[in-house]
């Protein structure tokens, strides 16, 4: 990694950027598959354990594959820095985890992904971190809702699974001016089609398990951000485990070369999905961030270059027909995930958000005819086919 990464455009560094070669002199970088890494003398290794250079010690502080995922992504999102995890949700609890503490208060919006919504009210108030939740759609009352101790604002957008979305810029600006942490989940947008350190984020969050990897194969989860946050959150990391994999370090990293590729194709059949599903009959709703019917297309326009895979549907006959809707698919996956390279169905209501309360579905906005289609890399023919067959047979 010899060049300046400015001196190339983001999707250039997604593919070009490496580990540097080994006397093998390999084209694709090999995985470094071991727990820990030696030392040429007592020294140099007393050195590294008092941070006095950044050799590598043991695979759970950091590991080249992980480094290599972690760089590309810092390029992609113009982060300072960023430390990589297992999972999204462990990316989503250790910015929490690093940077609050008991008396804190996070503001949070309210249309959350499931278990980050679990996190919030079921595991931070047992270490005496409170919160309140906002409303995206009205933005005006953010400010009034900080409090002394308001620590971080934490949002997703456009948000999981309802499509949600606010304008960063504005968000940033009132985080700014009560110096708290603005935390954003840019997993359904990624890099390629959202940047929100650009619009003044201090702190990007992502699920690498969706987009990133885009073909169900891994776990993994990244945070991105101010080096002097970052560095909190790698302490926290380092010492309570939750390393990313050098496996699935590797896959993802290959997986960034075709991210804007995949991408592009992505959103341009789930544009043409949402847009012929407005006429359907069985349908009351169709939300997706670049209809013109979207509450918030403005902003959509503004700060993202894309609407992302996902398009979201309202069934006239709620629950029951939901479960009809799935059961009807031919071609579409039923399954948990979604930013894969094959189309899949879920109805939250019975699934995902199934085990909250109906009061607590409504503060994610989880109606019970909500269906989420993750629009994969089919042709959209068979793809829009087999969607509107389902639902003329669960009518």
């Amino acid at each position: 990694m010899s060049k300046d990464r400015n001196q190339y455009q983001p999707d250039t560094n997604a593919v070009r950027m490496q580990t540097p070669k080994t006397d093998q002199m390999e084209h694709s970088v090999p995985m470094f598959l071991t727990s820990s890494f030696c030392f040429d003398n007592a020294e140099e290794m007393r050195a590294t354990f008092a941070d006095e250079t950044d050799f590598n010690i043991y695979s759970r502080f950091s590991n080249p594959n992980v480094d290599e995922f972690v760089q590309k992504m810092c390029a992609l999102e113009g982060g300072e820095a960023g430390y990589a995890t297992a999972s999204g949700m462990s990316a989503i609890f250790a910015s929490f985890m690093a940077l609050l503490k008991a008396g804190d208060h996070l503001l949070s919006a309210r249309s959350i992904f499931g278990s980050t919504h679990t996190v919030i009210t079921k595991f931070l108030p047992k270490w005496g971190i409170e919160t309140s939740y906002f409303d995206m759609t009205d933005p005006a009352g953010i400010a009034a809702m900080i409090k002394p101790n308001t620590r971080m604002i934490f949002v997703e957008t456009p948000s999981n699974p309802g499509l949600e979305i606010i304008d960063l810029e504005l968000l940033a600006g009132i985080a700014n001016k009560h110096n708290i942490i603005l935390n954003v989940d840019n997993c359904f947008a990624t890099p390629v089609l959202q940047r929100p350190i650009e619009y003044g984020a201090h702190l990007v969050t992502h699920s690498a398990t969706k987009w990133i990897d885009g073909q169900g194969r891994v776990l993994g989860g990244v945070v991105v951000g101010k080096a002097e946050l970052i560095k909190e959150i790698h302490t926290f990391c380092r010492s309570t485990g939750p390393a990313m994999s050098p496996f699935n370090a590797w896959v993802l990293s290959k997986s960034l070369e075709t991210l804007y590729v995949r991408m592009e194709r992505h959103s341009a059949s789930a544009l043409k999905l949402a847009e012929r599903l407005q006429s359907n009959p069985h349908l009351l709703s169709v939300k997706y961030p670049l209809l013109t019917s979207h509450p918030q297309y403005n902003i959509a326009k503004k700060q993202m270059s894309g609407g992302g895979g996902i398009v979201c549907f309202e069934l006239k006959g709620g629950l029951q027909q939901g479960v009809r809707f799935l059961d009807a698919l031919q071609l579409l996956s039923l399954t948990a995930n979604l930013g894969d390279s094959r189309s899949i169905a879920s109805h939250p209501a019975s699934t995902t958000h199934a085990k909250l309360s109906e009061e607590e579905r409504a503060i994610a906005g989880i109606t019970p005819g909500l269906i989420r289609i993750s629009v994969g890399l089919e042709n959209i023919k068979d793809i829009v086919e087999d969607i509107e067959q389902a639902l003329e047979k669960s009518k």
